[in-house]
């Protein structure tokens, strides 16, 4: 192929979920196959690149001064659902279980990959915390080592001496519709150790 495909196929393996047949597929529908939705994706992204940036509150993305669903007056935002990342907010979002608002960390502590405190989201969430506007703590975090120790840090350092916050961990379990015997020995612990009384 030509160097300009080599790299636009290059810049596309990098992202999340792109490996080298997928974002050889997609530079060739972008440049050979469609090239008439080319220019209307680089300026949806351009125009994404100017005005979307973390909300200063929940680190969720927003357009305006604050994320549309924090900005909801009909949400209850003294109950914060705290997760790793936007795409997991979304998740939850599209539930359609939760009525309460969000903190975004952008990550989770990781010492091994070099991700300590100061490289996520927790000051404004500490400032929520000390403001008094929270007395609900939902971790919806990742059910793996470094989700365990960001939960522990949560309640640890931001969460110490505080009695007058409620803290809770999402149960995790088997999917809906799935079937015990397809589910790994780590996944049924969990859900035997989250059960409800019925």
């Amino acid at each position: 192929m030509s160097p300009a495909f080599d790299k636009v196929h290059q810049l596309l393996k990098q992202l999340p979920g792109l490996g080298h047949r997928s974002a050889e597929r997609v530079a060739m529908h972008l440049i050979v196959e469609k090239p008439e939705r080319l220019e209307p994706l680089c300026s949806a992204l351009r125009e994404a690149a100017e005005k979307l940036h973390r909300c200063p509150v929940t680190g969720n993305l927003t357009e305006g001064e604050f994320c549309e669903i924090y900005a909801d007056i009909a949400r209850r935002k003294e109950i914060v659902c705290v997760v790793e990342t936007v795409p997991d907010l979304m998740a939850i979002e599209r539930s359609g279980a939760y009525r309460g608002v969000y903190h975004v960390l952008h990550g989770k502590l990781s010492p091994l990959h070099g991700v300590g405190p100061n490289d996520l989201n927790f000051m404004p969430l500490a400032t929520r915390i000390e403001n008094g506007e929270v007395n609900e703590l939902i971790l919806a975090l990742s059910n793996d080592i470094e989700g365990e120790a960001t939960c522990h840090y949560i309640q640890d350092e931001l969460l110490a001496g505080r009695d007058d916050i409620s803290i809770s961990r999402i149960g995790f379990g088997l999917p809906s519709g799935g079937g015990i015997v397809f589910a790994d020995a780590a996944t049924l612990r969990n859900a035997l150790e989250g059960r409800k009384k019925f």
